[in-house]
């Protein structure tokens, strides 16, 4: 490994404009992934490393170690002071190692038969890699982003989703208010409307479209003029309303329950 100790070498400039700019990681064309477990995922899933960055109390723990023998051959990497891995790191806790990858290629949003999370304005980084971490666990694969979402590829992102942008087709910046009436099966739009519906009385055993707003706004007017049917989650304590990532849990195991009783 070769020993990086300068806030001035171009490596550390290019980590820290990764780490921090959704725009130098648009220019670059790369993205970081943040912890020994995510870098960890993505080789699972055959996601190309382009190089590794570790601090030198994290060469120290035994799954970084691992990790750099498992891949170290052949792979850039480079070892900082932990004062200058702060410096590079995207999260306040750094974890001791980062890795360099590619951002996707950008796929054509064709037809989708299959369920689908859609999200309208979901700005919180946390909040978005629970709920694609959740979309994953739950068995859908599609997940929409209206422009206004946080970026999908963002570390913060990367790090809360835990894998899940490896197993899921993420499409950002969808005119979902063009897109959705082509959707065959439901459209289902949670909401606090006086038409609203019970999850619980619904069938969920056919194809879903879940659209879920953002923290505060709820789904823009455009969008839930798309739905079929305006959803709402009972919720017998004395709080109006859940977290937007809870509410995603909620709807797709509620599904996930009812296409396993068939």
């Amino acid at each position: 490994m070769k020993a990086i100790s300068s806030r001035d070498n171009p490596l550390v400039k290019r980590l820290h404009a990764l780490a921090s700019s959704g725009r130098e990681r648009r220019k670059l064309g790369e993205t970081l992934l943040d912890g020994a477990h995510l870098v960890q995922a993505a080789l699972e899933r055959s996601c190309r490393l382009k190089g590794l960055v570790v601090s030198e109390s994290g060469v120290r723990k035994a799954e970084i170690a691992d990790l750099l023998g498992e891949v170290g051959q052949g792979l850039p990497c480079h070892v900082l002071p932990d004062t200058l891995f702060a410096h590079v790191s995207p999260v306040d806790t750094p974890s001791g190692v980062l890795a360099i990858i590619d951002l996707p290629a950008e796929k054509p949003l064709g037809t989708i038969v299959d369920n689908l999370v859609v999200l309208d304005g979901v700005q919180d980084p946390g909040n978005l890699g629970t709920i694609l971490r959740t979309a994953a666990a739950a068995g859908v694969r599609h997940v929409l982003l209206a422009e206004g979402c946080a970026g999908a590829w963002s570390p913060r992102v990367l790090r809360a989703g835990m894998g899940a942008h490896f197993v899921l087709e993420v499409h950002e910046r969808v005119d979902l208010a063009a897109w959705l009436p082509g959707f065959g099966g439901q459209v289902l739009a949670t909401a606090l409307s006086g038409d609203a519906c019970s999850l619980y009385d619904l069938d969920l055993r056919a194809p879903v479209a879940w659209v879920f707003g953002g923290e505060g706004q709820g789904v823009s007017p455009a969008v839930l003029a798309c739905a079929t049917r305006h959803v709402l989650i009972p919720m017998p304590g004395a709080i109006e309303s859940l977290n937007v990532g809870a509410a995603v849990a909620v709807c797709l195991f509620e599904q996930a329950r009812q296409l396993g009783s068939r």
